[in-house]
């Protein structure tokens, strides 16, 4: 006899662990008794008050995928908070479904819609979410790290390393762009894991105020001191969510680009040519001094997001997704939430711990700037500052290798450096 019924759904893009998570929650309920039914596409057929596209799932099928990519009742980014009527209906499907207990996988827009989802049926169906996105940016506890980073990690480190060795053969840059809608965790651990030349994120900058010449100059400055050095070659990493921080205008006017929105109210990054952007803008600097610069761009993101979980995250969504059958069933007193492991105990957050009280939705883990951690990736970068200007050697050798004086030099450098240097002492 069944003890109940509960779904699964995933919201988001992929991350690599999805299937490991919910293989762990799918054996876990039924051990206990309960009927498990899969909702395929996230929330987007609940929305539509369809209750045909769900699967049952049983120990069989999920046994043995802990260890593959993707998501086997697939994933979207449909919100169900977009309208109060979508809400609505969202649960009155679940209601339908015979559905009291759901466990949620996905990043701040599905947890923030699970919470929105098990409030708005008055406590009738409780949600445990557990939390996945390679971009690392949901405020867990103690810093935990958000499941699919560490494997986004390991295999983008691997990449980079691939170029770092492309740059050094042939005697040029190269510049990886990394997927991070806003934070910059993904490029800041590929950059350091790799020894990567410079690497830029988002959160060395202030929102609104930053353009594709600032972070070009960026690159420029690096490319200037490492020649400085004799070397000619090397990598620059930067996270995608450099463009976050940009005027909407200010990416609108770049040939070839129009800023579009997702469901959640995004700015659809994927859809910024951010890598040709910036090589086109880094070319055409050089050129104005009359060099032609070897450089080489690519994108790396989605061939992270399905790649097969590493041992880690494996192991870290096999607790998650158990913890979140544990809790639904065994602690139900307990108001709806976020799973967490936190120093090897399971912890459940309440949704409400990590919402914005202004928006309601769950909010976003930065990079911090005053960290040693932060600190110390900057330390091993060849990265101009605004203490190399007061090297009169530094500085002669650089304009020289950049074609300029040092007093042009200067000038071109000195106030992006300025500005950062009181953005990183705020």
């Amino acid at each position: 006899m069944s003890n109940g019924r509960m779904g699964i759904l995933v919201g988001g893009g992929p991350a690599p662990g999805i299937n490991s998570a919910l293989s762990a929650a799918t054996i876990g309920a039924i051990n206990r008794g309960v009927e498990v039914v899969g909702i395929l596409d996230g929330f987007d057929h609940l929305i539509k008050g369809r209750t045909d596209m769900t699967r049952p799932l049983r120990i069989e099928d999920v046994s043995r995928i802990h260890d593959k990519g993707g998501s086997i009742i697939r994933t979207s980014r449909a919100n169900p908070t977009k309208t109060p009527e979508t809400l609505r209906q969202t649960v009155d499907t679940l209601r339908q479904l015979g559905i009291d207990r759901l466990v949620t996988i996905g990043g701040e827009d599905t947890g923030s819609a699970a919470g929105a989802v098990a409030h708005e049926s008055g406590g009738d169906i409780r949600v445990a979410h557990v939390p996945k996105t390679i971009d690392n940016d949901i405020p867990l506890p103690a810093n935990a790290p958000t499941f699919g980073f560490e494997t986004a990690r390991h295999f983008g480190t691997q990449f980079a390393l691939n170029l770092m060795e492309e740059a050094k053969t042939t005697n040029r840059w190269c510049m990886m762009v990394v997927m991070g809608r806003k934070a910059g965790h993904l490029a800041l651990a590929i950059g350091k894991s790799t020894g990567a030349t410079v690497t830029v994120i988002p959160e060395e900058f202030g929102p609104g105020d930053i353009t594709v010449p600032d972070v070009c100059k960026v690159i420029e400055g690096a490319i200037l001191k490492r020649r400085a050095y004799s070397r000619n070659y090397g990598l620059a990493v930067v996270a995608e969510g450099v463009a976050s921080r940009m005027d909407p205008d200010h990416l609108s006017s770049m040939p070839g680009v129009e800023v579009g929105y997702d469901a959640h109210g995004h700015i659809r990054l994927e859809k910024i040519p951010l890598a040709a952007i910036l090589e086109g803008q880094l070319t055409r600097q050089f050129a104005e001094r009359g060099e032609n610069l070897p450089f080489v761009s690519i994108t790396l993101g989605y061939e992270l997001r399905c790649a097969a979980p590493i041992p880690f995250d494996v192991d870290y969504t096999r607790t998650l997704g158990s913890g979140a059958v544990k809790f639904l069933f065994e602690e139900t007193q307990r108001p709806s939430g976020i799973v967490c492991l936190e120093g090897g105990q399971l912890r459940v957050v309440p949704f409400e711990d990590l919402q914005e009280a202004d928006s309601g939705r769950i909010g976003t883990r930065l990079v911090d700037v005053t960290s040693d951690h932060y600190a110390v990736a900057r330390q091993y970068m060849i990265r101009l500052n605004r203490e190399d200007l007061n090297d009169p050697g530094l500085v002669a050798r650089m304009a020289e290798s950049g074609n300029m004086d040092e007093n042009t030099f200067r000038e071109r450098f000195g106030p992006l450096l300025e500005a950062e240097a009181v953005r990183m002492s705020a």
